[in-house]
């Protein structure tokens, strides 16, 4: 176990889960952690909401904490606080998640400790999504590499032909 901060790690991680419960997912479409767990879904990962706040998300029920799931889970996502993360990492050694992964401006020391003696990879202040798109190439998905926008610079409309105009 240990702190993942690759490529190749972060391909192993996304390559190997299945399931990923996001803790502090909200119902909102335009929040960050919607957006990032409906984009995971159309990947074909089994997204776990848990969020008290709510009792389904994404067509998926909604859980009051990690432990109250019931089932495995491969990686555990927090979209919460820093301050907020140690509890989440106790819980996901106690239900044996694979992966503690923290979200861009989430880091976490004493959490990462407890989810690495507890036998887990820890990610810290990345974004799963933005990690499975440039990683495993569903950057499309997010609008780039639609060829819209290019490099490439125009050809002068003087030099094209237009056909005979009279």
């Amino acid at each position: 176990m240990a702190i993942v901060d690759d490529i190749a790690g972060l391909r192993r991680i996304l390559a190997q889960a299945r399931t990923i419960a996001v803790v502090g997912l909200s119902a909102h479409w335009h929040r960050p952690s919607y957006f990032a767990a409906q984009y995971m879904q159309s990947k074909g990962y089994r997204v776990i909401p848990v969020n008290p706040a709510y009792a389904e998300i994404l067509g998926e029920r909604c859980h009051p904490s990690l432990t109250a799931i019931g089932e495995p889970v491969d990686i555990v996502d927090c979209f919460r606080k820093p301050q907020d993360i140690v509890p989440i990492a106790r819980e996901a050694v106690a239900i044996g998640a694979s992966v503690l992964w923290m979200q861009l401006g989430i880091r976490n020391e004493e959490a990462a400790n407890i989810a690495l003696a507890g036998g887990l990879d820890v990610v810290m202040d990345r974004c799963v999504k933005i990690e499975h798109a440039r990683i495993l190439g569903g950057l499309n998905w997010a609008g780039v590499n639609t060829g819209v926008i290019s490099a490439r610079r125009p050809e002068p409309v003087a030099s094209r032909s237009v056909g005979a105009r009279g």
